[in-house]
C-alpha cells in the first residue's frame, strides 16, 4: 500500500497554520518538520496543535514551537516487522523512515503494514528440483521442505509472498511433489489458492512455464526458484517491472571476486601495469523474474528450457529485458555451506 509521505513535508521555517492545512490534506495525521535537506528535526499532530492552541498559541507562530523534538523513526532497510513492533510499544500510527544521514525517505504507517495492497500478479513457484547439492538431507525431503530453523524453506517464501499482497499461486512440481502437495494442499490454510504444475519429467528452470494456462495469466508473473532466502520487497520489483517496459525483469545481485595474485598485463615482452589482487565485479542471476504473460509463448510443451536461454530469446527478438539489481539480504541455498548459514542468520517475513 504506498502511502504520499512526501505530502508530509513541512520546512522548519512554516507556521501552525500552514502544519494544520497539511494535516488536513495529507490524511495521515502526522506531519515531518524537515530542514532545508529534509533532514527530520521534529514532529506534529493534531494533538500537538490542539495542546499549542489552548496554551495561548497563535497560528502565525513558528511550527517549530509546537513539534515534539527528538522524534522516534526508523532506518532505512530495517525490517518492516521492526517498524510495527516499535508503533506498537510506542502506540504510533506512523514512523518516518531516515537514511543515513537523517534524511526523511518514507513513511511507515500501522494500515500500510497491515493492510497489503492485493496484487492480481499470479506466481510461479519452481519447487520440483532434486536438490542433489543437499544431499544426504535430500534423499527423502525434496529440497522445498528442508526447514529453515523450524519452517521450511518454501513455506517462509509463500509467507513472505502473501504478506506481499500476492494470493494466486503455482508450484512447479517433480520429485517427491506428493510431500509438497500434501504440506501446502490448496493454500486455504495461508487465505490463498494454490494449483499445481506436474512435471512428468524435468524441464528446466523454466520449461514449467510452458504447463500455465495462458489464457489464466493476464498480469505479469512473478516467478522464483525455491532455494532462495530474501528480505527483497516484491511488490516494489513488480512495480518497477511495469515502470521499466520489458517483455521480463530478471533480478541480479553484485557478485565480487578477488584474484589472489598480481595481475600483470603487457604490451609483447614489455610489462606495462602489475594491479596486486584486483577484484572483479559481477551481476549474477538471482533467480527471481517477472515475466510478462507473452513469454510464455516463448516455451514448447514439455520441452526443457533454463531460464538464461529463454531470456535470450525474449532479446533476440528485439524484446526488452529488464535488471533489478538486488541490495537486501539474498542467499541461495542450494548448496550445503549456505544451507548451514542460513540455519544461523533465519530469514523471514517482512512484517
Amino acid at each position: 500500500m504506498s502511502v504520499d509521505w512526501a505530502s508530509t513535508l513541512l520546512e522548519n521555517d512554516q507556521t501552525i497554520q500552514k502544519a494544520a492545512e497539511l494535516l488536513t490534506e495529507n490524511s495521515l495525521r502526522i506531519v515531518l518538520v524537515v530542514d532545508q535537506k529534509n533532514r527530520l528535526i521534529g514532529t506534529i499532530t493534531d494533538g500537538d496543535i490542539r495542546r499549542a492552541l489552548m496554551a495561548g498559541s497563535a497560528m502565525n507562530s513558528p511550527a517549530t514551537s509546537v513539534m515534539q523534538k527528538n522524534p522516534i523513526a526508523v532506518n532505512q532497510g530495517e525490517p518492516q516487522r521492526k517498524a510495527l513492533q516499535i508503533m506498537r510499544e510506542k502506540d504510533l500510527l506512523c514512523l518516518p523512515v531516515l537514511d543515513p544521514a537523517g534524511v526523511v525517505v518514507g513513511l511507515k504507517t500501522v494500515r500500510g503494514l497491515l493492510f497489503k495492497e492485493q496484487r492480481a500478479n499470479p506466481v510461479l513457484l519452481m519447487a520440483g528440483g532434486f536438490g542433489r547439492r543437499l544431499h544426504p538431507l535430500t534423499h527423502d525431503v525434496p529440497k522445498p521442505l528442508l526447514p529453515i530453523g523450524e519452517t521450511p524453506i518454501l513455506q517462509t517464501i509463500l509467507e513472505q509472498l502473501v504478506e506481499a499482497g500476492f494470493s494466486q499461486f503455482f508450484l512447479a512440481v517433480h520429485y517427491h511433489s506428493e510431500q509438497i502437495r500434501a504440506h501446502f494442499g490448496d493454500g486455504s490454510r495461508w487465505g490463498v489458492r494454490i494449483k499445481y504444475l506436474e512435471e512428468r519429467q524435468p524441464l528446466g528452470t523454466a520449461g514449467a512455464l510452458s504447463l500455465l494456462d495462458r489464457k489464466v495469466i493476464n498480469a505479469p508473473l512473478l516467478m522464483m526458484n525455491c532455494d532462495l532466502l530474501t528480505r527483497l520487497d516484491f511488490g516494489q520489483l513488480v512495480d518497477y517491472h511495469g515502470q521499466h517496459g520489458g517483455l521480463a525483469t530478471m533480478c541480479v545481485r553484485e557478485y565480487d571476486f578477488e584474484i589472489p595474485y598480481g595481475v600483470v598485463r603487457s604490451d609483447g615482452d614489455q610489462v606495462t601495469d602489475i594491479t596486486e589482487k584486483p577484484v572483479q565485479k559481477f551481476f549474477v542471476n538471482a533467480g527471481i523474474y517477472v515475466l510478462e504473460p507473452d513469454v510464455l509463448g516463448q516455451c514448447r510443451p514439455d520441452k526443457a528450457i533454463d531460464m538464461p536461454n529463454l531470456l535470450r530469446q525474449v532479446m533476440s527478438d528485439g524484446c526488452k529485458v529488464s535488471m533489478f539489481p538486488i541490495h537486501e539480504y539474498w542467499l541461495d541455498i542450494g548448496r550445503m555451506e549456505e544451507y548451514e548459514r542460513a540455519q544461523i542468520e533465519g530469514v523471514g517475513p517482512t512484517v
